[in-house]
């Protein structure tokens, strides 16, 4: 069935959204324009304005609406602890969950030369200038437990080593509640390789 050229345009706009389907956006568009209609106006404008203003910091490349962003900013953070992460995700994920207080470099995606995404397309060549100016003296490797986020982080782990900096993974494995019997191989695998002395 064909909907109005503009309730296409607006079923087809949600499909941008990763896990949305076109039922999902359907139920989304639908639900904007029968009910929510002020609540779709304070979305519009949200978007508007955050596709506007935010862009990324110049060191970080985390999100901000400055040119460097408040953790880069901030004297209270360690500059020589930086945190490499996939995504800003990433970033709010440590920041809620850890009491880690260094910086970050957000590469925006991970090694996946399938896709085109090599060592350009993650900002490697700035990591490198800001390992090469010698303030860095740890890199903490916070890259995905994949094929790719391993690549990354193996990559980058040399590159850190080419300029006299340590680089450290994070760990995987068990999760903390977990039970043996419902952890997946690879997990249990990685738990038992990574152990360590008590």
């Amino acid at each position: 069935m064909a909907f109005a050229p503009a309730l296409d345009a607006l079923i087809d706009a949600f499909r941008v959204l990763p896990g949305v389907g076109q039922k999902t956006a359907q139920r989304m568009a639908f639900h904007l324009l029968q009910s929510e209609r002020q609540g779709g106006q304070r979305l519009a404008q949200a978007l508007g304005e955050a596709l506007e203003r935010v862009g990324h910091c110049r060191q970080c490349r985390m999100f901000a609406e400055d040119d460097i962003c408040d953790i880069c900013r901030s004297s209270r953070r360690d500059a020589r602890v930086l945190c490499v992460v996939e995504s800003p995700a990433d970033v709010l994920a440590v920041e809620q969950n850890t009491d880690f207080r260094g910086r970050y470099f957000v590469l925006m995606g991970h090694l996946s030369p399938i896709d085109g995404i090599g060592p350009e397309e993650l900002g490697l060549d700035q990591l490198r200038e800001r390992l090469r100016d010698g303030e860095v003296k740890e890199l903490i490797l916070a890259t995905g437990a994949t094929v790719e986020g391993d690549a990354t982080a193996s990559y980058i782990g040399d590159l850190a080593a080419r300029h006299g900096a340590s680089a450290t993974r994070i760990a995987h494995g068990v999760p903390v509640g977990g039970e043996l019997e419902y952890v997946d191989a690879g997990t249990l695998a990685q738990a038992f390789s990574g152990r360590r002395q008590l």
